[in-house]
């Protein structure tokens, strides 16, 4: 008992502290706290690995981005739906997220996962490439998060899908109002919602004529 309270107010004190550093700095999850989002937040449903997954409404063959990948949280269950014929491309900014996120793959025995190392509006993505995408309480951790949905959305499919998944608990939480404004803009359309203001995944659609 002793031992579970300590480690909620670990965690408690670590998310507040990251919280207020974010504020002025785009401090992206240190490795060493891999730990911290390899786990399904047992206060949020809508932001297990499974839930995001069926939201995204995957099929076999389908090729998904997952944008700030971490340690594959999320990376390991969409590979399983998508089968062999399908592919996810995982990138992340940290070598040492796709160092873990590999060695995940490798455990389940998945082979159609690739891994690039790489940041928001580099230009190493596919163009007109992907099914679906994927953002997993990433976006405010990219300085520049008005070239990572252009970047995304011309990485998409005409009729492709963004799904952002936010939780109030992330240092780095943005509001759907926010994510809404910014995805306007870029050109995507609100395709569905799933969950409340705190803790929520807005599906985003790339329009067919694009």
């Amino acid at each position: 008992m002793y031992l579970v309270i300590s480690v909620i107010i670990f965690t408690v004190a670590v998310v507040t502290g990251w919280r207020l550093v974010s504020r002025h700095h785009s401090i992206p999850c240190p490795v060493w706290l891999r730990w911290l989002v390899e786990m399904d937040n047992p206060f949020t449903r809508i932001s297990r690995a499974a839930v995001i997954a069926e939201h995204l409404d995957l099929e076999p063959g389908m090729i998904v981005l997952d944008f700030g990948c971490g340690p594959g949280r999320v990376t390991v269950p969409v590979a399983r739906l998508v089968g062999n014929a399908g592919r996810v491309v995982a990138v992340d900014i940290q070598e040492g997220m796709l160092a873990r996120a590999k060695q995940k793959a490798q455990e389940s025995g998945l082979s159609n996962i690739e891994f690039l190392q790489a940041g928001a509006g580099e230009g190493k993505l596919y163009h007109g490439h992907f099914d679906r995408a994927l953002l997993v309480s990433v976006l405010g951790e990219i300085p520049d998060r008005e070239a990572a949905l252009a970047e995304i959305f011309d990485a998409l499919k005409p009729d492709g899908i963004l799904s952002v998944t936010e939780v109030i608990f992330d240092p780095h939480f943005q509001r759907r109002s926010t994510i809404m404004q910014l995805a306007i803009k870029t050109g995507f359309r609100e395709h569905a919602f799933f969950g409340n203001r705190i803790a929520y995944t807005v599906n985003l659609q790339k329009p067919s004529d694009h």
